[in-house]
């Protein structure tokens, strides 16, 4: 058997039309364009990239982007004053800062430093905890995209098994989360991980989210299992592939995401729905 095709490229364009007509319904009754604030430190390749498609979307949905470019000799502080200048800032409902951080700025000190409300990447300690207890606002982009896709596809996960690959706080810890709150008994495996190979061999749903190429072999899959590639890989070539060995996991499973156009998109639609919810979330509170 040959897997069906997640495409999430598709299923992201969908999202993003429908906000649009929500942000569009909601300025015409009177309330301001809602605004993200993207800020990029450095000149690092990749993440100019995933910056300039943030940027694109918000164009495309109708949110004001605010672009702050700042150079790789930025000072800890110097960002610590800019984040404190933007959560104070009435007119902007989401701030995202991205990543990787210069060596000299400690991520976790600058992502608690966000305003929780304006969280919108879901990166926050709050933010987790609420998904923690069942109490979820803002979602981290990259999880809750997945959760959105499946049940876009028609995928009923209630009652699976599922194993994530990857423990880390952007995605591995919070995929666990969603899956749990979707009603799945989660494995979450890393690197202490005595046999990878025989968690993912009994899994319903496989997530891979560790940024290893090829890390989850194809034959590992069980045949009929959804599987899930978070992960984005370059290669020597330039190529660019996921964690899981595509084309044997394709043949094996029952649906699969493709690298590039899976899961990629659905951050980024997600991010701007977070941004929506962001400002009717602050907006709800201040009335």
């Amino acid at each position: 058997m040959s897997a069906q095709i997640i495409h999430g490229k598709v299923i992201a364009e969908q999202m993003l039309a429908h906000l649009k007509t929500a942000i569009d319904a909601r300025v015409l009754q009177g309330y301001r364009t809602p605004t993200l604030a993207v800020i990029l430190v450095g000149a690092d390749p990749a993440s100019a990239i995933y910056v300039r498609n943030k940027r694109l979307a918000c164009e495309k949905v109708g949110i004001r982007s605010l672009s702050y470019d700042l150079p790789a000799s930025t000072s800890e502080a110097e960002l610590f004053a800019l984040i404190d200048q933007l959560n104070a800032n009435d007119t902007v409902d989401g701030i995202l800062v991205q990543a990787p951080l210069p060596a000299q700025i400690d991520e976790k000190r600058i992502i608690e430093a966000i305003s929780a409300a304006k969280d919108v990447d879901g990166f926050h300690p709050y933010n987790i905890g609420r998904l923690a207890v069942r109490q979820p606002t803002l979602r981290s982009c990259t999880p809750f995209g997945v959760i959105k896709m499946l049940e876009a596809a028609n995928l009923r996960i209630l009652g699976m098994d599922a194993v994530v690959v990857g423990a880390s706080n952007h995605v591995g810890r919070p995929m666990m989360l969603e899956l749990l709150l979707a009603g799945c008994t989660v494995t979450c495996c890393h690197r202490h991980t005595k046999d990878l190979a025989a968690n993912v061999a009994r899994a319903d749903i496989v997530v891979a989210a560790a940024g290893k190429a090829g890390l989850v072999k194809g034959e590992w899959i069980k045949p009929g299992a959804i599987v899930i590639d978070i992960g984005i890989n370059r290669l020597a070539d330039g190529t660019i592939c996921g964690d899981v060995e595509y084309n044997v996991a394709r043949e094996r499973a029952g649906w699969i995401t493709p690298v590039p156009g899976g899961v990629g998109p659905m951050t980024v639609a997600t991010l701007m729905e977070n941004t929506f919810l962001a400002q009717t979330l602050r907006e709800s509170s201040v009335a």
